[in-house]
C-alpha cells in the first residue's frame, strides 16, 4: 500500500455537485493499494500514517486530533518509465482495492482519528489547499 500524505489547511472532495467530505487544518491523504496487500498492511499504515510528525513543530495527527480526508488513488500505482502513456498494472483491481481502503479508514478511526472520504469508484474533484507544502510518500 502506497500513502501520499499532504499537510492541508483545508481540503474536500465533491461527487456530483455534493461535498462527500471535507476537513480543515489536518492531513489530505491519498491512498493506492497493489495486489499483495492485506488488511494488516492497512492497519499498519494507518498507524504509521496518524503518528506522522508531518505537522508543525513535529507533531502528528495523533498528538493534535487533526483530521484526515483519505481519498482512494488507483493512480499511486501507475508507471510510466516506459513511454508516455502509463500502466495501471501494479494497482489492485477495485474489487480487491476498496475494503482495504476501507480497513485503512477504519483503523484510523479505531484509533481515535476523525476521518473523513471520497466515494470509491466515483469521479472525484479533489480541492486542497497545502500548507508548507508538506507531502510525504508512505509504502508498506
Amino acid at each position: 500500500m502506497r500513502a501520499l500524505v499532504q499537510t492541508v489547511s483545508r481540503a474536500s472532495v465533491t461527487v456530483d455537485d455534493e461535498v462527500v467530505g471535507k476537513i480543515e487544518e489536518g492531513l489530505l491523504v491519498l491512498v493506492g493499494v497493489t495486489h499483495d496487500d492485506t488488511a494488516a498492511k492497512a492497519a499498519e499504515l494507518a498507524r504509521k500514517t496518524h503518528e506522522l510528525r508531518i505537522l508543525d513543530n513535529e507533531a502528528s495527527a495523533a498528538d493534535l486530533g487533526a483530521p484526515l480526508l483519505v481519498v482512494s488513488q488507483f493512480t499511486l500505482y501507475g508507471d510510466a518509465r516506459k513511454g508516455r502513456r502509463p500502466t495501471w498494472n501494479a494497482a489492485a483491481p477495485a474489487e480487491v482495492a476498496e475494503p482495504l481502503v476501507t480497513a485503512y479508514v477504519e483503523s484510523l478511526r479505531a484509533r481515535g482519528a476523525t476521518v473523513e472520504t471520497g466515494r470509491f469508484r466515483a469521479h472525484m474533484l479533489v480541492d486542497s489547499v497545502n500548507v508548507g507544502p508538506r507531502t510525504i510518500l508512505l509504502e508498506l
